[in-house]
């Protein structure tokens, strides 16, 4: 854990080096965020909010089962299924498989489509016994998104949010004094290092299927891996910069873990945990420069093995 240690320099580096980004920067997807004038002054702002919802009315199915297809060129998917059994939701894509856990009590969930463009198929499987599930609803649909950054712009239920959310109205209030979205970008960095505590008991008995609140962890200021990436996605998603969530593995002994990656077309840092570099995506990993986060549940931040994004 490096946070005691490195947190003071590794602030005064990042003020330092975001203070000398002055152009211009055109960020992908829903809108542009523009830099607005004021004086002598320029200020970062954020495109239109990016929203996502299930449409009831757009949907498609059988029976209980409904698939809204209506927006998945603006990267997502959402369902709502009434079951006495416990469901499962598949997204395949040419070989690329992710399983969700699906609300049986008709609750819409919203899932990225984090694949790109191409065939997706969409499947809804109902428990049978014990683990085994057997397929009640299937359809397909060819995606082409609006552009690649699409599914990491919008709220899901992995980043979940909506433009009345605190963890937005504390991104916005934090990005009034910014540049550039990379000043953005270090803004909430910073704002989640010193806010949000690691939670080691949390960690001990989290279950499987658990599902972050991003206002919720701001709120009582602790928290996981996942709480800390699906928290930092719904800030900096709310001011249009594309932010995926990942889940892979980490040395030294492949524990299982959640991060951040961003997108911005400037020119970067480097600090401590994370690294930015022009016009690519980027490795934040928040836990690792938060206070509080142990070795024995993430790792000793080298070695990142990726699995899955949302």
């Amino acid at each position: 854990m490096r946070h005691n240690k490195h947190l003071s320099s590794l602030l005064l580096a990042l003020c330092m080096l975001l203070c000398g980004c002055g152009s211009a920067t055109t960020q992908p997807g829903s809108g542009s965020p523009t830099r607005a004038m004021s004086g002598d002054s320029a200020s970062y702002a954020a495109p239109p909010f990016a929203a996502s919802q299930f449409h009831e009315d757009l949907a498609e199915g059988a029976d209980d089962t409904r698939i809204d297809l209506s927006a998945v060129s603006e990267g997502y998917v959402a369902v709502s299924v009434k079951s006495d059994k416990r469901l499962k939701f598949q997204v395949l894509k040419e070989g690329e498989a992710y399983n969700y856990d699906l609300a049986s009590d008709g609750t819409p969930s919203i899932y990225p489509l984090q694949c790109g463009n191409g065939r997706y198929t969409f499947r809804v499987m109902e428990n049978t016994t014990e683990n085994k599930y057997a397929q009640i609803y299937i359809t397909e649909r060819d995606v082409v998104l609006l552009d690649e950054f699409q599914p990491f712009l919008r709220p899901s239920d992995y980043a979940s949010y909506t433009a009345d959310s605190a963890c937005v109205r504390k991104a916005a209030e934090l990005a009034e004094g910014c540049g550039s979205a990379l000043d953005v970008v270090g803004a909430v960095y910073e704002f989640v290092c010193q806010t949000v505590r690691y939670d080691s008991d949390k960690a001990a008995s989290v279950k499987s299927g658990y599902l972050p609140s991003p206002d919720e962890t701001l709120q009582t200021c602790k928290g996981i891996c996942f709480d800390y990436a699906a928290l930092a996605a719904a800030m900096l998603r709310s001011q249009g910069i594309p932010t995926k969530l990942i889940f892979g593995y980490v040395a030294p002994d492949d524990l299982y873990h959640a991060w951040n990656m961003f997108y911005t077309e400037e020119s970067g840092w480097i600090t401590v945990s994370f690294e930015v570099g022009g016009e690519e995506w980027t490795r934040m990993d928040l836990t690792f420069s938060a206070a509080g986060a142990p070795a024995e549940f993430v790792g000793d931040g080298s070695h990142y093995l990726d699995l899955y994004s949302y």
